[in-house]
């Protein structure tokens, strides 16, 4: 088992500065943690990522910076050299609710549950390390979640709160040290739905690095982009750069 856990924080002030700003404190908490089973030809991988972040900026209030919530479970029998025959499980969603702050009223755009996100589906998989994944899974099942607050959006019809695909979907986790001190993790999720448009194909990638100051203190710069039609027209992009305090469990 291991578990990194880390708090970024962010802080402005401006006193008397004539170019303007808005006094600013942000901080987010970050929660990794991998707990993974091998015993014989068996491999049973188990990975938690989940954060929240909140910013306060002088006379906007407390809006939402970060909130996720993501589980990925892949159990593989192992079947010659690097390939094992494998069932994978995702589930993913958001602890609160969200807005859209650029219309006045702000608007609810997401809550918990809404949307929520299931998949699973059997398949192979490549791997080399605990670093270094590939999982290939070609029918996989897919199913988005919605309140009747949001019904009509994120693929789900209007009246409906489920809406249920069937498609490909490849993995891949990629994690290595490039330099002393500095490691980049790299994952990558690619979906395809035979039953609706299948040349759209939904792309979830995040790429962080991690510069070690010391045992507790580092530097982290992530960088999330999703592409996903159902959720909006555009490319999804969020980066993140702080200095962190972290914490690391590991238990064999």
């Amino acid at each position: 088992m291991t578990g990194v856990f880390t708090f970024l924080f962010n802080q402005s002030s401006f006193t008397n500065w004539s170019s303007g700003g808005d006094n600013t404190i942000a901080g987010t908490f970050l929660i990794n943690y991998d707990f993974n089973y091998k015993k014989g030809s068996w491999n049973w991988d188990n990975r938690l990522i989940t954060s929240y972040g909140l910013s306060n900026v002088q006379g906007q209030g407390n809006r939402k910076t970060g909130d996720r919530f993501e589980y990925n479970s892949l159990l593989g029998k192992k079947s010659n050299n690097n390939w094992f025959f494998s069932f994978f499980m995702n589930f993913k969603t958001q602890y609160s609710r969200g807005f859209d702050y650029k219309k006045t009223p702000k608007v609810p755009i997401s809550d918990f549950m809404a949307p929520g996100y299931l998949s699973f589906g059997p398949g192979m998989l490549w791997k080399k390390s605990d670093k270094m994944t590939i999982n290939i899974a070609p029918a996989t099942s897919k199913f988005t979640f919605v309140s009747d607050e949001f019904s009509g959006k994120y693929g789900v019809e209007e009246g409906e709160n489920t809406n249920v695909g069937l498609g490909f979907n490849l993995s891949g986790y990629f994690k290595f040290l490039l330099i002393e001190n500095v490691t980049m993790e790299n994952i990558l999720s690619m979906y395809s739905d035979y039953l609706n448009k299948p040349g759209n194909v939904d792309i979830d990638y995040q790429m962080n690095y991690l510069i070690n100051v010391n045992k507790y203190m580092n530097m982290r710069v992530a960088l999330h982009m999703l592409i996903d039609d159902n959720a909006s027209s555009k490319i999804q992009i969020k980066e993140i750069f702080g200095l962190g305090v972290t914490y690391t469990f590991h238990k064999k």
